[in-house]
This record gives C-alpha cells, structure tokens and sequence, in this order.
C-alpha cells in the first residue's frame, strides 16, 4: 500500500475522530493509519473539481459558491460550481449520479433531489439511494409559520382554530408542489389534527408577494433569509419556527412545539453528494475538509446571517438521515395524494 501525503493535523483529526468512538468506515482508518486502502485517493484531486448546484442565486448555489472556495483551498485544486437549473435540480443530480466515481464531480445535494423528487417523478432519471454516495451534510436551516401583519391569528392556536372552524378552507401558498414548504406545511397541519388548502405559486418569490398582498393566501412557510426582513419591518408576523429549538434571529417566536405542534419539527438542509462507487477514502476527506470549515467562526456567522447554521454529519449519518426522511416524505405524499403538476 501507498502511503497518502497527508498534512499531520488532518490525519491527527481522523485519528481523534476514530479513538473518541465515531464510527468511521474502515476506509477512513486505513486514512488515518496513513494508508489510503487502495491508492485510489493517493493522487486525489489531480485536477479541479467540479461542484454542481441547482438555479443561480438559490440557496444550494450560494451555499455551494461560499463552500467551493473554502474547499478548493483545502485541496490545493480549484472547486468550480457550475449551475444546472433544469427539472429543479434533478438534471444535476442525474449528472453527478452518472460522472465517473473519482471525487472530481460533486452535488450540493437538496431534500428534494435525495428524499421527495423520487416520489413525485416516476421518470426522475437517477436513484439517489443507489447512485449517489452522501458526503456529509452542509448547512440546516428551519422556516417561518407567517401571517401578513393584518391578519387577526396571533398565534399558531389562532390559526388551528380557524381550521377547525372552517375545515379545509384556510388557504397557505407554497413556492410549488413537492417543495419543501408545502410538504412541511402538509406536516404541520397533519400534526395539528387539521386541513387546508394549497395555493401553489411559481416560486419563493411570487408566493411571498401573494403573502404580503394580503389576498388569496392567509398562511405560509418560507425561510429566514427572505422572511425576517419583512418580519422585522412589521410586513408580516411569524407564528412560529419549525426548529426544535428557537432561532436566533428571531428569539421571541416560539418552535412550532411550543406553540402547540407537539413533536413536529422541520429543518431543511443542504449538503455533499459523490456518485456512488466513489472511493471511501476521497468521501471521508471530503467530509472531513467541510467540517473543518464548517465549524470556523466564520461559517457560524456566515450561516447566521442567513438564518441557518452548520450541521455537518458523517457519512454513514448522512446516508441515514437520508433514507429517513426519503421514507418519511414518500409516506407523507402517498397519504395526502400529493402529485406533481
């Protein structure tokens, strides 16, 4: 076996992971004996490294953009985010899904692309299960139950008794379909016990104008970055954050749990994707480079002001967050016969 040129405070990290009980691939132990396992990762990356990210100006691309010169630093070769917007992100995943498995093309992988698009497009073209090997999750962020600042709810329990009164006539938009605001409001209504009625928009933008207009739609979810700042300017008012704990961007609204949602919680997500058959070693790197940057001062602020925070997972985490809430999402869709339009 070839030994890996790998900088002694790296291999000390790998080794303090595996002697502290994480369970690291055998892969990653051969990485921290100063071995790479197969010689795969020896010569790793030998060229700049392609990351792809779904629609310019989205949350995965700017994530993705933030990361990739963080992390073309780390490896001494460029990151190179490219953009693919077509089918909501599921060409790019299928991209990945089919580049060759050496660690030189990623996905800044989505909730929808992982968990929810398998349940609404039969045709998707790739099986993130079987064709995407999880690196580590990225960046977590929660939503805003939101009212325009007119609306007589106050609170969540405003807003339930309303549903019970009226059952399935309080109208919430959503950005589209499948997204996950309108499956995480499909979540919350199901852990109240009530219904609603969906009112899909083309986009954050339009469902948050629709929001602010005060017309058709009473209710939705969306995230902080585009939220708060209307929240703050008295435009709208939050009801609830669908977070376990409260954020700190806006710590007098109460988790969704507090206001009365007992055990619901929602956080999205974003994070690293291989195809799969990629060598261990290169994913456990890969993981091991985003959590070093992902737990500096300056993603913590960086995450903040965007109203998320960092949550890197290891591999095996990543795998299985993702295969439960693919079970969980598809259970959902099945049972409120959720289709894609």
């Amino acid at each position: 076996m070839e030994e890996m040129d790998m900088d002694p405070k790296r291999r000390s990290l790998i080794t303090t992971l595996a002697f502290a009980g994480v369970g690291l691939h055998p892969m990653a132990k051969a990485v921290a004996a100063g071995t790479d396992g197969s010689g795969a990762a020896s010569a790793w990356p030998a060229r700049p490294v392609r990351l792809l990210a779904g629609g310019a100006g989205t949350v995965p691309d700017i994530r993705a953009r933030w990361l990739a010169e963080r992390l073309g630093a780390a490896l001494g070769q460029p990151v190179v985010v490219e953009n693919i917007a077509a089918a909501g992100g599921s060409v790019a995943a299928q991209t990945v899904a089919r580049a060759a498995p050496d660690g030189h093309t990623l996905l800044m992988l989505t909730q929808g692309q992982a968990t929810i698009n398998p349940h609404l497009y039969p045709k998707l073209g790739y099986d993130p299960l079987a064709e995407l090997a999880p690196v580590t999750r990225f960046g977590v962020g929660p939503l805003l139950v939101l009212v325009p600042a007119a609306s007589p709810w106050t609170s969540l329990r405003d807003l339930v008794d309303a549903a019970r009164r009226s059952p399935g006539s309080i109208q919430y938009g959503s950005p589209g379909v499948g997204t996950p605001p309108h499956l995480s409001a499909e979540l919350l209504l199901q852990s109240l016990g009530v219904t609603g009625q969906h009112i899909p928009y083309n986009g954050n933008g339009p469902m948050l104008a629709g929001l602010l207009g005060g017309g058709q739609v009473q209710w939705a979810l969306e995230g902080l970055a585009a939220s708060v700042p209307h929240v703050r300017a008295g435009r709208l008012r939050a009801l609830a954050v669908t977070s376990a704990r409260r954020n700190s961007a806006v710590p007098d609204v109460p988790t969704a749990a507090e206001a009365g949602a007992v055990g619901f919680e929602y956080l999205g997500w974003t994070g690293l994707a291989a195809p799969a058959g990629t060598a261990a070693p290169i994913v456990h790197r890969l993981a091991e480079e985003v959590h070093r940057i992902a737990e500096s001062d300056e993603a913590r602020r960086w995450f903040g002001n965007l109203g998320s925070e960092p949550g890197t997972l290891r591999p095996d985490e990543f795998a299985s967050l993702i295969r439960a809430e693919h079970a969980k999402w598809g259970e959902l869709i099945r049972s409120r016969r959720i289709e894609a339009q």
